[in-house]
């Protein structure tokens, strides 16, 4: 064929993308299964986080075997019903204590943007948060990923008195001081609104289940536990 021919570039072109689109399929199909673990251990790795565990995660010599072991520890898997839905909720046990995990879906400004909130026993205290993203601007939104912004919600209420009000993302440096309030991020101002929109939908999926499983809020002392039965019908 000769080469200098349309057709012999035609033709040489169509082979390279079918071979280079095999090639991909391919690799994404012998790679899926490390993938799938891959995320897997990182959902693992975030919901511990946020209940304070894994400290260690860092310097264990195989990450991943260290994540899988403190999560079959510590956290028990199951559903529960609430607003007509099946919610997923993981328990963490620890100490004869018993928190509750939450996930977190929502948007920020240049993509989606998720985590984990982990509640105290009286459904109304934040025990610990873990949030990720997708695209946020490093230094602006990206920073929500950040202890320093994470680490703001440890104690805050979801509840006044019996109103559900969520945690709300503020301007003007109010956070520090107002048990329902964090402050934003300095030029984040939409991914901070995503945060709050987030907590706000996320959390209130699960209300009916709270209030099907606790005492009134306003009862609830800082230092007041409640005995839950457990939901999964054994303990991890």
């Amino acid at each position: 064929m000769d080469t200098n021919k349309n057709l012999y570039t035609v033709i040489y072109s169509i082979i390279m993308v079918v071979v280079v689109a095999v090639v991909l399929a391919l690799a994404a199909y012998l790679l899926k299964d490390r993938q799938q673990r891959n995320i897997e251990i990182e959902t693992k790795d975030m919901i511990l986080r946020s209940a304070g565990l894994a400290s260690q995660a860092e310097s264990a010599a195989d990450y991943a075997s260290y994540i899988e072991g403190e999560y079959d520890k510590y956290i028990t898997d199951t559903t529960v019903t609430s607003g007509g839905e099946s919610l997923p909720l993981h328990i963490s046990r620890k100490d004869g204590e018993s928190f509750y995990i939450l996930p977190l879906r929502g948007t920020g400004l240049w993509g989606p943007i998720w985590g984990y909130i982990t509640l105290m026993n009286d459904f109304n205290t934040v025990h610990g948060i873990v949030f990720d993203h997708k695209g946020e601007t490093p230094g602006l939104g990206a920073e929500i990923k950040t202890s320093e912004f994470s680490d703001q919600f440890k104690g805050k209420k979801l509840f006044e008195g019996t109103n559900f009000v969520s945690v709300l993302v503020v301007k003007g440096g109010t956070g520090a001081i107002d048990p329902h309030k964090v402050d934003a991020i300095s030029g984040g101002t939409i991914t901070s609104k995503g945060v709050e929109d987030m907590l706000k939908s996320s959390i209130s999926k699960y209300l009916e289940y709270f209030n099907s499983n606790k005492i009134n809020p306003a009862e609830v002392s800082d230092s007041t536990f409640i005995n839950l039965p457990d939901t999964t019908g054994q303990n991890k």
